[in-house]
């Protein structure tokens, strides 16, 4: 799947007036906890490398709040490689409490006027905020459509973002100064799709909320006076946080913090939940626990559901192989099942980067750069290949002739711990047309027969290729198919204008763009 795009990712931060500080806390102290913002954003930088950045709060400063964000790595944006230019950037913006934020374009250019948090400064400190955005609005086009209704009115940049910008902005106008539950409920009507927001003022109040679908996990955790919020878990267990004091924010919740207390509140009913399944077969961090399942506990069931599927012939010359690194623990799960060796056939380069999240350049080239096959592990054997899904196969036709040229494998058997890809998402993950998946050409009715795999494996240059069935996916991840987001492998999605973008994209050829951005441009 490494030639797939996901969105983006929040952290934040907040240690409270009053009490002992937290142990916690950095050694400069409670006051300079915006510190361990760039820790946190190593630990999600899975979810976006195109650019990160931070806004940080402090009352002791005449500029409130403080904005460093630039396009690049979370290491080249706060310069962590330079100790002096990493002391400078962290004094600049110290404070009790900041928000984070990486970003991978789902829509919009790549630069640094799309990098995030996105800061709207006003005289009036209760309007002065910035904010964050882990998500995509499905309705984005007739959101866009009626702001532009108004000649007065304009969009400087061909995003969501700025749309999500100017509705809370609208909230907050004139002499009313609605409470952050008021204004969430009013966002949550308009809104439709995948919106985690993370949100700081000037006065000092932050608002982490999760849509009411939940399509994006959102964890938060606090320790004494510590308050701390991340898109995985793993960015609040290594701060030091108890497993055992970490929780999922429920879908339509949200968490606000006043300055000295931190409370979850309810905003939007949430009758039915659609938490997205990839995020626990590929995009979370192996290490990650969301909505109170392990990632790692998913991928290796679903390994185990490969192993009860497979019928090659296994002899004294097989051999597991996971495309590093997200695939390998479904792809031990499933040599342990078959009682044969899990071994390290490719090399994964780890300063290429995930050539999904790389817009510049092919997709061919960095992937021809980013696996190396090993022949001494290769040669003569066959080889059941375990990777987490095939989107457009770039990557995997790449993999496959290198793996016979390079690694002079006998036999590739591709096995796929995912369901097809038959459909776009709408929802954050950069695949909005058909025409660009490959599994949607073999499959025009959906159904996942024998025959198409065959097919789909002499396309790719396979001995073989098998896809799990999608009744797998509720029972790896252990929730119930109700509970899921599963649009992208069945075609059908949990919101009106999802669903509405989709008969659209059945319709247009890939050449039209992405489906919304064709849409906004109408």
């Amino acid at each position: 799947m490494s030639d797939l795009k996901h969105e983006c990712g929040l952290t934040a931060i907040y240690h409270l007036q009053g009490g002992e500080p937290s142990p916690l806390c950095p050694p400069a102290g409670p006051e300079e906890a915006s510190r361990l913002i760039p820790r946190m954003l190593l630990d999600i930088q899975n979810r976006g490398q195109l650019s990160a950045g931070m806004t940080v709060w402090n009352p002791d400063r005449s500029q409130l709040l403080a904005t460093h964000k630039e396009v690049g790595s979370v290491s080249e944006v706060f310069r962590m490689s330079h100790r002096g230019k990493f002391e400078s950037l962290m004094e600049q913006h110290c404070g009790p409490a900041a928000i984070g934020h990486v970003r991978y374009a789902t829509c919009g250019a790549e630069d640094r006027g799309y990098a995030q948090p996105l800061e709207r400064p006003h005289i009036q400190k209760r309007k002065w905020f910035a904010f964050g955005f882990n998500g995509q609005l499905a309705n984005y086009p007739e959101l866009r459509r009626e702001i532009l209704a108004d000649d007065d009115n304009h969009l400087a940049r061909d995003n969501d973002t700025e749309v999500i910008l100017h509705a809370i902005c609208k909230e907050l106008s004139g002499d009313a100064d609605p409470s952050p539950t008021e204004v969430l409920t009013t966002l949550a009507k308009r809104f439709d799709g995948a919106w985690n927001l993370a949100l700081l003022d000037a006065c000092g109040r932050m608002i982490v909320a999760r849509d009411p679908l939940g399509i994006r996990p959102l964890e938060y955790a606090q320790n004494g006076q510590l308050v701390a919020a991340a898109s995985e878990s793993v960015a609040l267990l290594n701060l030091g946080f108890p497993p055992e004091s970490i929780r999922s924010l429920e879908p339509g919740t949200a968490l606000i913090i006043d300055g000295k207390t931190a409370r979850v509140e309810r905003f939007a009913d949430a009758p039915k939940q659609a938490h997205c399944f990839f995020e626990w077969i590929y995009f979370a961090n192996v290490a990650s626990t969301m909505d109170d399942r392990s990632v790692y506990l998913s991928r290796k069931r679903l390994g185990e559901e490969l192993a009860r599927l497979e019928t090659v012939p296994i002899d004294a010359d097989t051999v597991v192989v996971p495309v590093p690194d997200t695939s390998k623990a479904a792809a031990d799960a499933m040599a342990y099942r078959l009682s044969i060796p899990s071994v390290e056939g490719l090399i994964r380069n780890r300063y290429t980067g995930r050539t999904f999240i790389d817009g510049a350049a092919s997709r061919r080239q960095k992937a021809e750069s980013k696996y190396t096959p090993l022949r001494e592990v290769l040669e003569g054997k066959r080889v059941i290949l375990v990777e987490d899904s095939i989107v457009r196969s770039t990557t995997m036709r790449v993999l496959l002739g290198r793996m016979r040229s390079l690694g002079r494998a006998r036999e590739i058997h591709v096995r796929i711990a995912c369901p097809p890809i038959i459909a776009p998402c709408f929802y954050g993950i950069d695949m909005s047309t058909i025409d660009e998946l490959f599994a949607s050409q073999f499959l025009p009715t959906g159904m996942l027969t024998e025959e198409a795999q065959a097919e789909m494996a002499a396309s790719l240059g396979a001995e073989s290729l098998r896809y799990l069935p999608v009744e797998s996916v509720a029972r790896s991840i252990d929730l119930p198919v109700k509970s899921l987001c599963q649009a992208c492998i069945t075609g059908h999605y949990p919101t009106p204008a999802g669903e509405q973008l989709y008969q659209l994209a059945r319709s247009q050829s890939s050449s039209a763009g992405r489906t919304y951005e064709s849409v906004a441009g109408r």
